[in-house]
């Protein structure tokens, strides 16, 4: 019998005096089939957080909602988003990943049905901003880390890079079917294909995803033969481990500068193009339908971008690829505003832009580790996707707001073009004087 603590992986699992045989079937090539469902569960909540893009013409039709105010309910969801993020892992270590990423489904499924039936400001406020927010909180990179690491030994790094991409292209991939739905159906039906949506991955989470390897018999992707899974660590209170990170963190000029940087990151995506992209394309007169498609296009050149991005990380200077994503980020949105609002014309700022989307995960990661060592990064990380979020949120206000104020996006895209030309120069202190260890697979 093994010692407490200990699980040796095989078609009989030893617990105690128990004996757990639950076979799924290809052998350790079943934690695909655990990506897969993590991945469709991060593309459903990018998605349903960009879906306030394509409800803000709708419902300012629909009810006279001034888009500052739909761009509030949109800003309080993305922010709670961020910042429960940290905080997730105490949630997934008390209760287990399966049971929090059904009940962040639930959640989300019933706070998005429920705007069916809103009629004033303060509903969308509480549907799509706070209940949505804190549902779509649980399902972010700190799931996907969690999963990778407890699943794979091997290639973890592509699969990190396959689940941060899928937040940014369900961002964009889901939008020209919804900006469809609205279209022809109206705003209720957009809401409740989300709820709907959420609702059916439900089952596939419960039936497809076991807590860890042990529980099917199985050992990590890439564990040697002989694999014995380690002993369950001490359990720490992990809010009390995240808000001590924050707080030595908040110490480092290196935390400012990433978190800094981050923040631009998020106002100048997500928050800025996700949300405010059709709205612009719709204020030159182009079609919904074909405004989503772009931000669909820019969905599927993410994943490339992003890929890319990761090969790139491994072989240069992160600092300088960091200078060169923000600088290129900062001049295509001063010049968006001035361009030609064709479809044709803008495919090229879309394939462009798409794969610069998030290509400055990867960079950010490596230097956040290298930075804080293995130990820390982690947590410190969690508190850098936050600022992105908090950016994203910054920029779906200001940009609703600057658009009922002036009557125009202008302002706010040129803006948000000079945050990141100067988010591309702070890239470049970072970790001034640390040298930068190669990546190794």
């Amino acid at each position: 019998m093994l010692p407490i603590g200990t699980y040796k992986a095989g078609p009989n699992v030893p617990i105690g005096n128990m004996t757990i045989a639950l076979p799924r079937p290809f052998g350790q090539r079943y934690a695909f089939v655990v990506v897969g469902i993590v991945f469709l569960s991060l593309l459903a909540a990018a998605g349903l957080r960009a879906t306030p893009g394509v409800l803000i013409v709708p419902l300012e039709q629909a009810f006279g909602w001034s888009r500052g105010m739909i761009s509030s309910a949109a800003a309080a969801g993305i922010f709670l988003y961020g910042m429960v993020g940290p905080f997730a892992a105490a949630v997934m270590q008390r209760f287990g990943i399966k049971r929090t990423l059904i009940g962040a489904l639930a959640l989300m499924s019933l706070s998005t049905g429920s705007s069916y039936f809103m009629t004033e400001p303060w509903q969308l406020v509480l549907s799509w901003g706070v209940f949505s927010g804190l549902g779509s909180g649980c399902v972010t990179a700190v799931l996907g880390a969690a999963v990778v690491n407890r699943w794979f030994m091997t290639n973890r790094g592509l699969m990190m890079g396959l689940l941060t991409a899928s937040t940014a292209t369900g961002t964009l991939i889901f939008l020209p079917g919804l900006a469809a739905i609205a279209e022809f159906g109206g705003w209720q039906y957009v809401v409740l294909a989300v709820a709907l949506f959420m609702a059916f991955l439900i089952p596939f989470v419960l039936w497809l995803l076991p807590e860890q390897p042990v529980d099917i018999g199985l050992t990590p992707y890439g564990a040697p033969d002989g694999y014995v899974a380690p002993a369950a660590a001490a359990k720490r209170n992990p809010v009390t481990a995240a808000l001590d990170g924050l707080i030595q963190a908040m110490l480092r000029r290196d935390f400012w500068l990433l978190a800094g940087t981050f923040f631009v990151c998020g106002f100048t995506t997500n928050g800025l193009v996700g949300t405010h992209m059709i709205s612009l394309c719709s204020d030159h007169g182009m079609p919904e339908v074909q405004a989503a498609g772009l931000l669909a296009m820019m969905g599927v050149f993410d994943l490339i971008g992003t890929t890319a991005s990761g090969w790139l990380t491994d072989r240069f200077d992160p600092r300088k690829l960091l200078f060169m994503y923000y600088g290129l980020r900062g001049l295509s949105l001063i010049y968006l505003p001035y361009a030609d609002f064709s479809f044709y014309g803008l495919s090229i700022f879309a394939v462009f832009y798409g794969l610069d989307w998030i290509a400055t995960v990867p960079p950010t990661l490596r230097l956040t580790n290298e930075c804080f060592g293995d130990q820390e990064a982690p947590v410190v990380f969690g508190w850098i996707l936050a600022s992105h979020q908090i950016g994203a949120a910054s920029a779906t206000f200001f940009a609703g707001m600057m658009r009922t104020i002036e009557g125009r996006y202008l302002e706010a895209f040129v803006i948000a073009g000079a945050t990141g030309l100067v988010a591309a120069g702070m890239a470049l202190f970072v970790g001034r004087g640390t040298k930068l260890q190669p990546v190794t697979a």
